[in-house]
Formats: structure tokens, C-alpha cells, sequence
């Protein structure tokens, strides 16, 4: 069942969306001319966004004003990214369709647990402040983009790599939330060093196929991205940088697993590969 902190970031998110679809929308119902429409988008996409951010202090406090800020800030650019897939000039359009998948990403991230595990909600699980990497290789590849594309724009026109990419991206991030609805209360965005009551080891479903699916679903995604916007450099750096984070937490998150279950988790590795390339995990030799 969604907490009422998940209920509110759906109303704020899909409100925002609607909102940041609106302005395209009185555009082909063509209640405006292509001049009139092409000079004021921009500042009417300012307004409506300062206006909801005006707003929201006088709706909400505390815990559910973060909710609402950082929902509506994902709902909008949801909205934001399919008009310009949808309207804008074929070398900005796959920009368009990574900044909607970025926002569903992480609005997803924070709706699953919200749901599955409502105990341990935070304003943390919207995950936009996963890392100081993080944030510098998201900023480096839109960097990249707008480069490569003021330089070689028809580099940037959509074609069978960005939809790929667009189609591993979709089901790394169905991968994920498998493994979060799965693993229920058991998931958590940091590694556990305290084995909790209700915590048990998890190995139906997809976890019985990958014993990193969460993992496996957010490099895949991260991956997808970069050929979304077929930026070569970003690509190999998000490869690279997302095997390095995945192959050192594995290896902590493991060792605090066999802690937890013994026997039970070392039968489990032998039983099930971490779902990532040339990732085994921590291997205990009892």
C-alpha cells in the first residue's frame, strides 16, 4: 500500500507533468501562431515553474514540502523532455528522451520504496544526491552533448544506438524496481553494517537469477543513457566509473551479508552469479 508522503509525490509529479505539457499542447491545438509560441516558451515554462514553486510553502511543510519540491522538479522535466523529443530540432530531440528518463529514474526510485518499503522513506531515496562522481559525470555528459552537437549536430540526430539505448535504459530500470518490489522491506539504499529483525535473504524471483538485480538494472540503465545521447565519452566513463562502484560495494555489501546469514549466503553465492560483467562478488571460503 503507497504511504501518504508516496501518495503526495504522485499527485505533485503527475500534477507537474501536466503542467509542463500544457503550453505544447494549447500549441497544436494551434490556440497560438508559431511566433507567438516560439518567443515566450521559455518564459512561460519560467513562470509556471515559479508559480508551483510559490506555491508549494503555503500547501506543505516539513518532510512533505521536500516530497513535493523534488517530485514536481521530476515531474516537470518528465514534461519538459517529451516536448522537446516531441517538438524540438532532431538534434536536441534524444536530449529530450534522456531527461525524461532521468527524472522517471530517480521519481521512481523514491515512488518503489515509498511503496515497498515505506519504513525506510527518506528525501535520500529520490537518490539525486547519490555522489559528489555522480553529479560531476551527469554534468560532463550533457556538457558532452551540447559540444558534439554544436559541432557535428547530425552526430546527435536519433537513430538505432540512442534507441537502443533507450531500450536498455527502460529495461535496466524495470530490472531495478523488480528487484526493489521483490525484496520489499528487506531493500535499502546503503549498505547495512546491523542485521535488522525482519531482515531474511532474499533469493526467489529475480533474485534467484541475479543476486545483484538492483545493481544489475542501475548499470545497465546508467549505460543506456550515454547511448541515448551517443556520447562516446561519456559512455566509456559511465562504464567504467558504474563497474568500479558496483565490483567495491558488492564487495563490502556481501561480507555484511555473510555476517547477517552464514552459511546460507555462501550457499547462495555458489548458486546464483552477481548478475554483473566480470563481478563475482566476495567470495568466502569457509
Amino acid at each position: 500500500m503507497l504511504c501518504r508522503e508516496g501518495k503526495l509525490s504522485f499527485l505533485c509529479f503527475s500534477a507537474a507533468l501536466i503542467i509542463a505539457l500544457l503550453p505544447d499542447l494549447v500549441f497544436r491545438l494551434e490556440l497560438v501562431n508559431d511566433s507567438e509560441y516560439f518567443q515566450n516558451i521559455w518564459l512561460i515554462y519560467f513562470l509556471q515553474y515559479g508559480f508551483c514553486n510559490f506555491l508549494l510553502p503555503f500547501l506543505f511543510s516539513g518532510f512533505e514540502y521536500q516530497v513535493a519540491l523534488r517530485s514536481m522538479l521530476l515531474g516537470y522535466v518528465v514534461g519538459l523532455g517529451i516536448t522537446i523529443f516531441s517538438f524540438a530540432l532532431p538534434s536536441w530531440q534524444m536530449f529530450g528522451a534522456y531527461m525524461a528518463s532521468l527524472a522517471i529514474f530517480h521519481y521512481s526510485e523514491f515512488l518503489s520504496i515509498a511503496w515497498a518499503s515505506p519504513a525506510s522513506l527518506s528525501i535520500d531515496s529520490f537518490v539525486l544526491n547519490h555522489s559528489i562522481a555522480y553529479g560531476i559525470a551527469a554534468s560532463f555528459s550533457w556538457i558532452e552533448y551540447v559540444i558534439e552537437r554544436h559541432f557535428y549536430p547530425e552526430m546527435k540526430i536519433a537513430s538505432f544506438i540512442s534507441y537502443f539505448g533507450l531500450i536498455l535504459a527502460i529495461l535496466g530500470e524495470v530490472l531495478r524496481k523488480t528487484a526493489i518490489f521483490t525484496a520489499k522491506n528487506n531493500f535499502n539504499h546503503l549498505v547495512q553494517s546491523e542485521k535488522k529483525k525482519d531482515h531474511v535473504l532474499v533469493t526467489h524471483g529475480i533474485y534467484a537469477i541475479f543476486r545483484h538485480p538492483s545493481y544489475v538494472g542501475w548499470f545497465y540503465w546508467a549505460i543506456g543513457t550515454q547511448l541515448i545521447l551517443q556520447n562516446p565519452l561519456s559512455l566509456l566513463g559511465y562504464i567504467i566509473s558504474s563497474w568500479r562502484f558496483f565490483h567495491d560495494r558488492i564487495l563490502l555489501e556481501e561480507l555484511m551479508l555473510w555476517n547477517f546469514f552464514g552459511d546460507a549466503y555462501v550457499e547462495y553465492q555458489k548458486k546464483v552469479p552477481t548478475g554483473l560483467p566480470f563481478i563475482s562478488g566476495n567470495k568466502i571460503n569457509l
